[in-house]
């Protein structure tokens, strides 16, 4: 998931630590570090971005789709539902993950239903599903975004099995900045 990296639109929190332009600048280049270094032959990337009006710099081989409206979560779950089986989204903002923690968490959907990559803050750098076009569209109503609770109430509301995976820190403050 991406969002066009405009002062005051992105990482608003990070900016009120470190200024709107520093916040944007960071993002911008986070997420091209992500996509050059996700990239690999496995799997397909697709960048869910925002909003609609968004120019959104991915390789060729790779697909865009507009995130849509609503909550996080609802955004969330409709990139997943357009998904192929066995299949994992994240945040543009985790600054260490690289291609193995995404290998691991898609060989973790081989034997459950659905995946989580938790932060240290409480709430998750990814999530997944084995069958993404079988998670109900409302599946995350009511989790507490930008909370300590936000892994737990998503946790609580996956079907069958949930396999945890490595906990990645995302970038939220400066105090998170590596």
């Amino acid at each position: 998931m991406v969002k066009q990296p405009r002062p005051g639109r992105v990482k608003t929190r990070l900016g009120r630590d470190i200024g709107m332009i520093d916040a944007t600048w960071w993002y911008r280049h986070q997420v091209d570090r992500i996509v050059r270094h996700l990239r690999d032959p496995r799997w397909t990337m697709v960048a869910g971005y925002a909003p609609k009006t968004s120019r959104v710099m991915v390789g060729p081989r790779d697909v865009k789709l507009w995130q849509g409206n609503g909550d996080l979560g609802q955004r969330m779950i409709r990139l997943l539902r357009q998904a192929p089986p066995k299949s994992v989204l994240i945040g543009s903002d985790i600054s260490g993950v690289q291609p193995h923690h995404i290998g691991r968490a898609i060989a973790a959907l081989g034997s459950h239903d659905c995946v989580l990559g938790p932060s240290p803050d409480g709430g998750f750098w990814l999530i997944g599903a084995h069958h993404p076009g079988r998670l109900q569209r409302d599946i995350l109503a009511g989790v507490r975004w930008s909370t300590a609770d936000a892994l737990t109430d998503t946790q609580t509301r996956l079907p069958g099995r949930v396999a945890l995976v490595d906990t990645l820190n995302d970038v939220d403050t400066a105090q998170d900045l590596p």
